[in-house]
């Protein structure tokens, strides 16, 4: 492990009358911060973990004059960078919103790692008022870790950087939504192992509110779980795969691939049902694609650009 000559983080705070001329990353120096930040345990809207780019690292830079930032490069071909990042990680829900932990993926943000002049990796550099303090290089027992936190929210605190983040400011624990009706139904119907038992709830709720997104998709969630029951996965994908394979085997191979978790793969054999079929069995396909969507969840990225693809092939 290198600690960069073993720095003595109490050395590098910046005296009061001098820190008017000190150097900032993004432009702002600490005596501006002084002046201008945000006061002694204000609170800051910003997320605990944050994956850092070039377009990305100015806003970092800009957050580090309210609250500390703590930034870790890595890359996943290391499992040393791996473990790090994870304990920061945790640690940064430990200390509850004192700092934000930055991510940056050295194979992916190479101009990032230039900028904060990172020489391997891993390599952890806090950044306080906009400019950065090198920590470490390599691993770091965890207990060590809290250390050298305690001593950059120290440093911190003395030139004026002392804000926490809203989203971990202590509140009151969310209080677990009641159970309705029709879901006690559906999953003692679930417990018993009588899919087809659940999937009825579900769908005499529709039938008294038929514009509830929700239900809908609690009731395709069932039926592709049912669907799946007692069913192996690789065993539907070599099924589907196969070459005289029937929409019902492709669309089979789709519900197997997302059980495996593969969205996307999911939603790509899906498509390709639609597309190599033509009459009922297209609209065999398109549905169960749709039923796809709602498992899966309407708002994400990946079923936004299925449902184009989905429209492009239809139109």
């Amino acid at each position: 492990m290198s600690m960069f000559g073993a720095v003595d983080l109490s050395t590098l705070a910046p005296r009061k009358d001098a820190a008017a001329g000190g150097a900032s990353g993004s432009g702002t120096g600490a005596g501006e911060t002084a002046a201008s930040g945000s006061a002694a345990g204000s609170v800051v809207s910003a997320p605990l973990v944050v994956d850092v780019d070039a377009a990305s690292l100015r806003d970092v830079a800009e957050l580090s004059t309210r609250v500390p930032v703590v930034v870790v490069l890595h890359t996943s071909r290391s499992q040393a960078s791996t473990e790090l990042a994870g304990q920061l990680e945790t640690l940064a829900r430990e200390y509850a919103g004192r700092f934000e932990l930055a991510r940056v993926d050295v194979d992916a943000a190479a101009e990032v790692a230039q900028a904060l002049q990172a020489a391997a990796v891993p390599t952890v550099i806090a950044l306080i008022a906009g400019q950065p303090v090198p920590l470490f290089q390599g691993s770091v027992p965890v207990d060590q870790l809290r250390q050298l936190l305690d001593q950059v929210l120290e440093l911190a605190a003395r030139n004026g950087v002392s804000g926490r983040l809203a989203s971990e400011v202590e509140s009151e624990p969310d209080e677990p939504e009641e159970e309705t009706e029709v879901e006690r139904q559906a999953r003692e119907a679930m417990e018993r192992g009588d899919y087809a038992a659940a999937e009825e709830v579900y769908d005499h709720a529709i039938a008294q509110s038929p514009a509830d997104a929700d239900l809908k998709a609690a009731r395709n969630q069932i039926r592709m779980l049912g669907r799946m029951d007692g069913e192996d996965p690789r065993a539907l994908l070599a099924a589907a795969d196969a070459p005289d394979a029937s929409v019902e085997e492709q669309v089979a191979g789709a519900d197997a691939a997302l059980a495996l978790g593969d969205v996307n793969a999911a939603l790509g054999r899906g498509l390709e049902a639609v597309r190599s079929h033509a009459g009922e069995e297209r609209e065999t396909a398109r549905m169960r694609l749709l039923e796809l969507f709602d498992v899966i969840g309407s708002s994400t990225p990946e079923v936004a650009r299925a449902r184009r693809q989905l429209a492009a092939l239809l139109f």
